[in-house]
């Protein structure tokens, strides 16, 4: 555009050169002055673009300069200088606050492998059996004797990896407990190397195994390992507790002039606790879960309502893995409500065991595998005990038989009664 108009200012001079009109002589003037108004804008530009340049590679500098210490400070770390390494840490992040994540640890073959490489040209974080095997090999390429850990401060008192690895193996199976809790075996594995190797130990998780399927469990196939099984084999949890909340609108009694007729909102809980050793809690209750999950961690709750009984795993044909469990009110003696009630009731009822039988099938709900259970089954069987009759009554599984989804519970694997 600048061009143009000089072009078009020349041709004018050009045409009028040599008139002495006053008229021309001002319009001259005012033509050079905006050509001198034009030329420093065309300069601007260009004093743009250097300065873009020279700020893009103060930039790349400073990156290359945070970059350099950083890595100084991750091999000082490593050599075990943190004091030096907090230092180079903070003047990396003054110079770029994100250098963390711009930055690439891996290094060239000919570079200082000094305090350990940071990142593996062939790094193992595939199968848990090659990790495994990873871990073991580099224990012993670092020790003659290979020790589960090394303290990595100097200690006066004797450190944990002092100890043999059949205690050690011990504690383990404390962690894990009779209510099998694999989740804090897994918090213990990661550790450091050693621990992550006795968390594998195939013992333990074939025990675990055993506890939850029993007979069931006599061959390892399709599965590769024991832990393998225990993770992607369908069963139930024992660390929380499966909740079924159903709701329903009931119609009430007509007012006495006949105006309106009243509805009731019914909303009401069934709550399911399985233990490793077989036994199973069932509770219908209006309670909301705030208050029964915590009265539901053991066995021995003081709920009149609620149902003892045993359960057992089956995988059938279908291939679907189905939960079948017989529970009964617990036992109470009822001599004093009998001797209460001597005047006032000559002919008691006649006295009856009510069982009930439940079916469930395993599925996956969520983002959890294997965390609900459906209905397949309900039934009660009323044994009289005077004429030993028994009477069974199978309930229709309508809308009224919501599925339970299973809700973790930290407090029932606080604590432990006795190892695995």
């Amino acid at each position: 555009m600048a061009e143009e108009n000089a072009d078009i200012g020349g041709m004018i001079e050009d045409e009028d050169e040599g008139s002495d009109d006053p008229n021309l002589q001002e319009l001259n003037a005012f033509r050079a002055q905006w050509m001198s108004e034009l030329k420093p804008s065309c300069g601007t530009s260009d004093q743009l673009l250097k300065a873009k340049g020279h700020k893009r590679t103060q930039d790349i500098a400073r990156e290359e300069k945070a970059t350099e210490l950083f890595l100084r400070a991750v091999q000082e770390e490593q050599n075990g200088a943190v004091y030096e390494a907090i230092k180079f840490y903070r003047m990396a992040m003054q110079l770029v606050p994100d250098i963390e994540f711009k930055i690439n640890y891996s290094r060239p073959p000919d570079a200082d492998r000094v305090g350990g490489n940071y990142m593996e040209d062939n790094d193992v974080d595939g199968e848990i059996e090659d990790l495994l095997a990873y871990f073991e090999q580099q224990l012993t390429l670092e020790n003659s004797f290979p020790k589960i850990c090394t303290p990595e401060l100097e200690m006066t008192q004797l450190h944990i990896s002092a100890l043999p690895r059949e205690i050690l193996m011990y504690i383990f199976r404390w962690v894990v407990s009779s209510d099998l809790d694999m989740r804090a075996l897994e918090q213990l594995s990661l550790v450091c190397r050693g621990f992550y190797i006795c968390a594998r130990d195939p013992e333990i998780w074939r025990s675990a195994c055993l506890r939850v399927w029993g007979r069931n469990c006599t061959k390892l196939v399709p599965f590769k390992s024991w832990r393998e099984m225990f993770l992607q084999r369908p069963r139930v949890r024992f660390d929380g507790v499966y909740i079924s909340k159903t709701s329903y609108i009931r119609q009430g009694e007509e007012s006495l002039d006949g105006f309106y007729r009243a509805w009731h909102h019914v909303e009401y809980y069934r709550y399911l606790r399985f233990f490793p050793d077989g036994h199973v809690i069932m509770l219908t209750t209006p309670e909301d879960p705030l208050s029964i999950v915590p009265r539901l961690r053991t066995r021995n709750t003081r709920m009149d309502s609620v149902l003892l009984g045993h359960f057992r795993l089956s995988q059938e044909t279908d291939n679907q893995t189905k939960v079948f469990a017989v529970v009964c009110k617990k036992k109470e003696e009822k001599v004093t409500e009998i001797q209460r009630n001597r005047f006032c009731r000559r002919n008691p009822a006649p006295e009856a065991e009510h069982i009930f039988h439940v079916g469930l099938h395993l599925s996956s709900g969520g983002r959890q595998i294997v965390s609900k259970l459906v209905w397949i089954h309900h039934s009660c069987h009323i044994t009289y005990k005077p004429t030993g009759e028994t009477v069974v009554t199978a309930f229709d599984l309508d809308r009224m038989y919501t599925p339970f989804f299973f809700a973790r519970v930290k407090s029932y694997t606080a604590f432990s009664e006795q190892p695995l």
